[in-house]
């Protein structure tokens, strides 16, 4: 179904599995950076289908085959139910209580900061964690434990778009819509397979192709043949790595042809000269010696680029994941920039974020070297708001960036790093080098691991074990890469003793003794505590609340 709600008085629908669904309920899938809407089909307490919401602006009612089997994810005979913990390390685990559980995580971690200083422990979280959850542990890390080693596995994706976003236009933000897609002309698509990884909004840059198929260009930047390459008109199958060559050789082709926009670069730029100086040495035929690209090629690339009415730039982890993806982030704003393709209707240079709420960790502050509002811990007038905002002293905040996501593990694995607690996600199976990985979860004193399903790679090396709710069991925002804020809804409830992980992180504050910070009752609660904390930044949430984002998303 990808009509409207259906009426009540309408009769009752079959799912695909033949349960009845005796009521919708809108919600927001978790899967990745698009950030659809869903339609959940409930029959009594149970979810049995998943359909696109036609009103969500982000997939219009489209959803792609991960969202359809969704409800399988959620009654599984793997879900963690009880809290559990090992007496000691080489024992198995045993089902305890949550006061147990929480009573045993707070004791350890006070002991070891105690002994060792509050940056002998760690929290490692997940693009896949709601705004209210990645704020409550950003809070309890960053204002009252006094460590800054808080950091998610969106490290591992968005930190270079995070960055060069941030030294190139100042601010990490895209400055796209996903209503650009409908009106860009051409359409550049670089180290990211979006057929695959981001479907929908892949279907939509075929509808604009479709649209006018001799107006509208695609240039597809791959090394290997892929179905997004398929739809392009131009597939340039460069060699690995070589992408900052082939970006300056197309800057040096709209320089030499007179196609930057010099009227743009003098009012809104800086730095010009000293680009043009480097991309002057970048002719066609160097950069096919770097990237094996014909130089013919690369001038169709580069002209297309530069005299079509709306040009996007579109770019994922073949970017990002590189030990130089900030300079390639940076490439491809300097080619929106020389050429005036930002700031208007279908143009701009456009990160696609991998997970659903990697936009909405970076708005709170969800990685070791920042905190909410897009404030940074080594500003200090940024360390005094927030020490205002949370009604600490401005001494409990650190200067010191605290350990990015793959440094949490080797810190753990030499011994720097005594704690960690693990949530909502499986670092033995994400992360680079697992060898490593599991030696540091051995050789920590204290291993939390907070996940909805056990026993996963992870789990196996915890010593306290967190039953955490999913998706539809709990409610929080979510914001996808456009910037759009969904509210997503609790439609059922958790099974055994799980609980939302904003609700775990909030109790577990409360049994350090900071009941008078961590208060909450609420995701709401929560969530207005944050929106305060970014008034006046660029990224302002103070007009936002539960009640306006249950009437729509706001962007």
């Amino acid at each position: 179904m990808n009509g409207k709600l259906p009426d009540p008085a309408m009769p009752i629908e079959p799912s695909s599995n033949g349960a009845t669904i005796d009521r919708w309920q809108k919600s927001y899938c978790p899967y990745c950076g698009v950030g659809c809407g869903l339609l959940v089909g409930l029959k009594g307490d149970t979810v049995v289908k998943v359909n696109g919401d036609p009103e969500h602006p982000a997939n219009l009612g489209e959803i792609c085959a991960k969202a359809v089997f969704l409800h399988r994810t959620i009654a599984t005979r793997d879900r963690l139910l009880y809290p559990q913990m090992r007496p000691r390390r080489d024992a198995p685990l045993i089902r305890v209580s949550w006061g147990q559980a929480l009573t045993r995580a707070a004791t350890r971690f006070r002991e070891i900061i105690n002994r060792r200083g509050p940056d002998a422990v760690a929290f490692y979280g997940s693009g896949q964690l709601t705004t209210e959850e990645y704020y409550i542990f950003n809070k309890l890390a960053k204002g009252f434990l006094g460590t800054n080693n808080f950091d998610t596995n969106s490290r591992l994706c968005m930190a270079s778009a995070v960055a060069g976003y941030h030294t190139s236009l100042g601010s990490d933000g895209p400055p796209v819509s996903y209503a650009d897609l409908d009106l860009a002309d051409c359409f550049l698509l670089i180290g990211t397979n979006t057929a695959e990884c981001h479907p929908i909004v892949f279907r939509r840059i075929e509808r604009r192709k479709r649209s006018d198929p001799e107006r509208v260009t695609v240039i597809v930047v791959d090394p290997r043949r892929t179905e997004t390459a398929d739809l392009a008109d131009l597939h340039l199958a460069i060699r690995p790595g070589t992408d900052i060559a082939l970006i300056n050789a197309m800057l040096h082709v709209i320089v030499k042809d007179g196609l930057m926009d010099r009227h743009f670069i003098d009012l809104h730029t800086r730095g010009w000269e000293d680009l043009a100086a480097i991309i002057d040495r970048y002719t066609p035929q160097y950069a096919y010696e770097i990237c094996g690209i014909p130089p013919r090629l690369v001038e169709t690339a580069a002209r297309a680029f530069a005299t079509s009415s709306g040009s996007l730039i579109l770019w994922a982890m073949g970017i990002n994941q590189s030990t130089i993806g900030v300079q390639k982030s940076n490439g491809l704003i300097n080619l929106a920039l020389a050429t005036g393709q930002i700031g208007r209707p279908g143009a701009g240079p456009f990160s696609l974020t991998g997970q659903p709420n990697a936009m909405g960790g970076r708005d709170v502050g969800g990685l070791s070297h920042l905190l909410p509002g897009y404030r940074s811990v080594t500003n200090p007038q940024d360390r005094a708001e927030v020490a205002t905002l949370w009604g600490v002293p401005v001494t409990h905040l650190t200067p010191k960036p605290g350990y990015p996501a793959i440094e949490i593990f080797e810190a753990l694995a030499e011994g720097h790093v005594k704690a960690v607690w693990i949530l909502c996600t499986n670092p033995m199976v994400s992360m680079p080098e697992p060898d490593m990985v599991e030696k540091a979860l051995r050789q920590a004193e204290l291993v939390v691991v907070q996940d909805a399903y056990h026993p996963t790679d992870t789990t196996q090396y915890a010593d306290i074990l967190l039953p955490a709710a999913q998706w539809p069991e709990k409610e929080g925002v979510m914001t996808n890469s456009e910037r759009r804020i969904t509210y997503m809804p609790k439609v059922i409830d958790p099974p055994g003793e799980a609980l939302p992980d904003w609700e775990i992180g909030a109790r577990f504050a409360r049994k350090l003794g900071l009941t008078e910070a961590f208060p909450y009752r609420s995701a709401s609660e929560v969530f207005d505590e944050f929106a305060r904390c970014t008034r006046g930044r660029f990224n302002d949430y103070s007009g936002v609340s539960y009640a306006r984002l249950e009437e729509k998303p706001i962007q």
